[in-house]
């Protein structure tokens, strides 16, 4: 294993972490609800990512990081049905009835297996993976130039992101820190 890649799976494993100690406390009920609050003019429903979403929106990412690096993906790949419901741009949901998002243990089934996929088939990687240009033309000149700048990004400041949304969203249901 190379020693860039190790630091940042190392990071990422962190992330991983608290993803899990986000996800508690978060019911079957809650899991893919918006916050609504009453206000002067009545009720105000908070237009924010909820846990469902967040966790199968980065559930999908993991198999196109294998495929970067030219890696087989099968093993972190996402139902058929996800990228429908969690990928980039798609609007993220109120679901009350259950009846949008699968349920909550299929989804963070989804986002632990396929990060620990991807983690297990990164560290087998030498350094100058990482220095490779990144194989998708538009993200390598709009984004990303190497494979080592977009696997930095999508494993931890992407999950990151998200991760700041679970724990705003907690704050609304009443939830206490993760930390």
């Amino acid at each position: 294993m190379g020693q860039y890649i190790d630091m940042i799976v190392t990071a990422s494993r962190r992330n991983r972490g608290l993803a899990e100690k986000l996800s508690v406390g978060v019911t079957q009920e809650i899991f893919a609800r918006k916050p609504r609050f009453e206000t002067t003019r009545g009720e105000t429903i908070v237009h924010c990512n909820h846990p469902a979403f967040v966790y199968g929106h980065l559930a999908l990412y993991p198999a196109r990081m294998l495929g970067f690096v030219g890696v087989d993906a099968s093993k972190v790949a996402v139902p058929a049905h996800y990228p429908d419901v969690f990928k980039a741009g798609v609007e993220c949901k109120d679901d009350p009835e259950g009846t949008i998002y699968p349920e909550r243990e299929e989804i963070l089934e989804q986002f632990y297996r396929n990060y620990d996929g991807v983690f297990a088939e990164l560290t087998k990687l030498d350094d100058a993976v990482l220095l490779k240009p990144h194989p998708d033309e538009m993200i390598r000149e709009k984004y990303f130039p190497t494979i080592g700048n977009a696997l930095t990004f999508m494993l931890n400041n992407h999950v990151m992101m998200h991760l700041g949304q679970i724990s705003t969203w907690r704050r609304c249901f009443g939830l206490p820190s993760a930390m």
